[in-house]
């Protein structure tokens, strides 16, 4: 199989073909992702640090921190892609990744989601439940070291896969009256990333990489998004729902496409004055089509919101491509540097953290539930988060898909 993607070649130039900025804008987001999660238990601060209403037209901090990811989901896609190409994988096996890890993604993400309605009455606590599905998902998942003996990674595969078979069984959701088992409510954050890769990423593989394609493919979901949110479309599609997720992830592949193709031809300046163009241009087109698509809004998952959002990602990119790898200063990410190596990992430490929490009986102190002591607690939690990752990490504990 051919891709379009760009060969390295010989060509003078400044900007580097492999991107060390990708992991460290991955590694903030992560850090910021922590961070809005647990500053939205926090009283007293400021409305622009977290979500908006899900009926206001707005946007806070925290609405921009999952799109941003999505969007760099995309911009990682095509490396990962051509990675497993240069190796000599088939198509078929490449396929076959990309439906595991979406599957992958799927069950964590609906497992999560069925937390938010567990119901008391079930045999193990919360807590407990919420503890053993993460092992689950350590056992599944983690990226074996090489010198384990398969027998060995198959028979712990299989522990977690029964482990999970196990608390679904004893899961109990809904309210006093209604039990009910697990559904689908909604997919959460993880499973949504899942949808948004599978679709990117088949479109992507089915059209090898030809950047047009995905211009077309990113114009096409940009504007189904468009036209429900203006009311002409009334109803979500299958996989893709109001697509506009999937734009978020193509938005990033495209950009990542046209970095490869100008780096590899050392049109530097075109790179920079492009993509601060396309940067700004998202913006005032999010804000331009507020009005008439439903306002800006992460809940309802506006076309202003996405493409607001996009415009973000794509100057922080820029930025980062300047600071990183150009400047050389990657050691000022140093601290977080594992939420972009073991991002899954950093991502699920915490629901490990709070039912530790929860069993333990442990209460943050007052003056660390409100006001700037709860931003401080919760910057302090998104740093302990990464640091118990990174510990992980040299112990080759890290999860992988």
């Amino acid at each position: 199989m051919q891709t379009n993607l760009p060969k390295s070649t010989n060509i003078s130039r400044k900007l580097p073909v492999r991107l060390l900025s990708i992991d460290v804008l991955r590694a903030v987001t992560m850090f910021f992702m922590i961070f809005v999660n647990d500053v939205d238990g926090v009283q007293h601060i400021p409305q622009w640090i977290k979500h908006v209403s899900a009926n206001a037209d707005g946007l806070g901090f925290a609405d921009t921190i999952f799109p941003v990811f999505l969007f760099i989901v995309g911009l990682s896609l095509p490396f990962a892609i051509k990675k497993r190409l240069n190796k000599g994988d088939s198509f078929q096996s490449i396929a076959f990744h990309i439906l595991a890890r979406s599957l992958a993604l799927l069950v964590m993400g609906f497992l999560h989601v069925n937390l938010e309605n567990y119901n008391n009455t079930a045999l193990l606590p919360k807590a407990v439940w919420e503890i053993l599905i993460t092992v689950g998902f350590f056992l599944i998942w983690l990226d074996y070291p090489g010198e384990l003996k398969k027998t060995t990674q198959y028979l712990l595969q299989a522990a977690g896969i029964i482990l999970l078979l196990v608390m679904a069984f004893l899961f109990k959701g809904g309210r006093e009256g209604e039990i009910v088992g697990l559904k689908p409510y909604w997919w959460g954050i993880l499973g949504i990333i899942g949808w948004a890769y599978l679709v990117c990423a088949l479109l992507f593989l089915f059209s090898k990489g030809r950047l047009n394609a995905q211009i077309v493919f990113f114009a096409v979901l940009f504007v189904l998004n468009l036209l429900y949110c203006t009311g002409l479309l009334k109803y979500h599609l299958p996989v893709i729902g109001n697509a506009a997720s999937p734009a978020l992830t193509m938005a990033g592949v495209v950009i990542s496409l046209l970095y490869s193709k100008l780096a590899e031809m050392g049109k530097d300046k075109l790179l920079w004055g492009l993509f601060i163009t396309i940067g700004i241009a998202m913006l005032i087109i999010g804000f331009v089509v507020r009005p008439y698509a439903d306002g800006i809004s992460k809940i309802r998952a506006t076309t202003a919101w996405i493409s607001i959002c996009i415009g973000i990602g794509t100057l922080l990119f820029v930025l980062l491509i300047y600071l990183v790898d150009l400047k050389g200063n990657q050691h000022w990410f140093k601290a977080i540097r594992p939420a972009g190596t073991s991002t899954l990992t950093c991502y699920l430490i915490p629901y490990l953290l709070y039912s530790v929490y929860v069993l333990a009986g442990f209460r943050y102190p007052q003056f660390l539930n409100e006001g700037l002591g709860g931003i401080i607690r919760s910057f302090a939690v998104s740093f302990i988060v990464i640091w118990i990752g990174g510990v992980l990490e040299k112990k080759k504990l890290r999860l992988k898909i």
